[in-house]
């Protein structure tokens, strides 16, 4: 193969420097115009090629930025797979799979890269199939199937439906926003969906763990069902697959396994030790409770109204006491407050007729207090 990707550069080379002699020759400008056209065409096929699900790829790091590549034996299974794609690219619609990417590597539309570990880590028996982390390859920028990877270099055009979720976005953040004065119906809907989806998240996060954890435990394999469940990126598809993947790694000890054996058994006595009985659950639900009926009930009009009743109404016996008071003198208001704070104290005792005997005391001594100030204020 790399002797056939020899001889065919050195042809491609040979038949460039004939077309650029034979321009020379002939005093006329080079093909520019269909050069460019040429250009277009590879990047219409890059760009279509990068859109197809056919082609496997993944998201890693590379330089402080997030790259999309794949692997060089991918590509050229996609083009076998595939051979409509290359109608897009005219009268090179007849060049092989390695052809094609060292022209689009030429014109900077891919680069390839190289992992960042290249050793193996311990209790792994190969090198990581899909790398996290990536650096651009120094040696050769040319094509290789053989534990290559490529990355796209320019930017993926956005479908539609990304620009318009762009713009539902600040829609739906404005209407979470505005959950307090949604209808009552509308709040029940809206709080037993959210509840529902985060219940059934995680109890399959739960379920997912205990099969873990059991299939660790008992057969020594470690099995994840729904094993992109919590991938950052993947397909939809991806997303909800339920065959795990095949476990590559070592088998764990069995003394590893003995011991998170008896560190489960001991988180499960004591959950079960210190479960909280009936009374606090109750408790609980009821808390919990009222803390849902206060927010599904709220309201403006309900606040505008609370705060309206709430206001204490006006007394007009105790406004006259209260002037009374003030116009007798600091000595008279300060032992009638010293009085009622003695009552205060007593009521809390618990001695009702001690409180109703301080009460009359307190009375009468405010009458006299104001009539003793009404007859001062007659003197002068």
């Amino acid at each position: 193969m790399k002797k056939h990707a020899g001889a065919e550069k050195k042809r491609v080379k040979r038949s460039l420097g004939s077309a650029s002699t034979a321009a020379r020759d002939s005093g006329s400008d080079p093909p520019t115009r269909k050069q460019g056209v040429k250009k277009d065409v590879f990047q219409l096929f890059a760009e279509k090629v990068r859109d197809n699900k056919g082609l496997e790829s993944r998201w890693a790091v590379m330089e402080e930025a997030r790259v999309e590549y794949f692997r060089g034996k991918d590509f050229v299974s996609f083009l076998k797979n595939h051979p409509e794609c290359k109608e897009i690219l005219e009268e090179d619609k007849d060049l092989d799979a390695e052809d094609i990417a060292n022209v689009l590597l030429g014109k900077n539309l891919l680069v390839r890269c190289d992992r960042v570990t290249k050793t193996l880590r311990p209790g792994k028996k190969k090198l990581s199939t899909w790398p996290a982390h990536l650096e651009i390859f120094r040696d050769d920028q040319g094509f290789s199937e053989t534990d290559a990877f490529f990355a796209w270099t320019f930017e993926k055009r956005h479908p539609l439906w990304q620009t318009l979720l762009s713009f539902f976005w600040p829609v739906l953040t404005l209407a979470i926003c505005l959950f307090p004065v949604y209808p009552h119906r509308c709040k029940l809907i809206v709080l037993y969906s959210c509840a529902g989806i985060l219940l059934m998240i995680l109890s399959l996060l739960f379920v997912r763990a205990v099969a873990f954890g059991a299939m660790w435990i008992l057969l020594g394999k470690r099995v994840w069902f729904f094993p992109n469940i919590l991938a950052e990126e993947a397909t939809l598809k991806e997303l909800f697959r339920f065959w795990p993947k095949k476990d590559e790694e070592e088998p764990p000890k069995w003394t590893s396994r003995l011991f998170y054996t008896v560190v489960a058994v001991v988180v499960v006595m004591l959950l079960r030790r210190h479960a909280p009985d009936e009374a606090a659950r109750a408790r609980y639900q009821r808390r919990m409770s009222n803390i849902i009926d206060d927010v599904l009930e709220w309201s403006p009009k309900l606040a505008l109204s609370g705060l309206m009743e709430n206001q204490p109404p006006v007394n007009i016996t105790e406004a006259a006491t209260n002037s009374s008071d003030a116009a007798a003198g600091p000595d008279h208001t300060e032992e009638a407050d010293l009085d009622e704070t003695q009552a205060e104290e007593e009521a809390e005792d618990g001695n009702n007729s001690d409180i109703k005997h301080k009460i009359n005391y307190i009375e009468t001594k405010v009458h006299c207090n104001n009539k003793s100030s009404l007859c001062d204020q007659d003197e002068v």
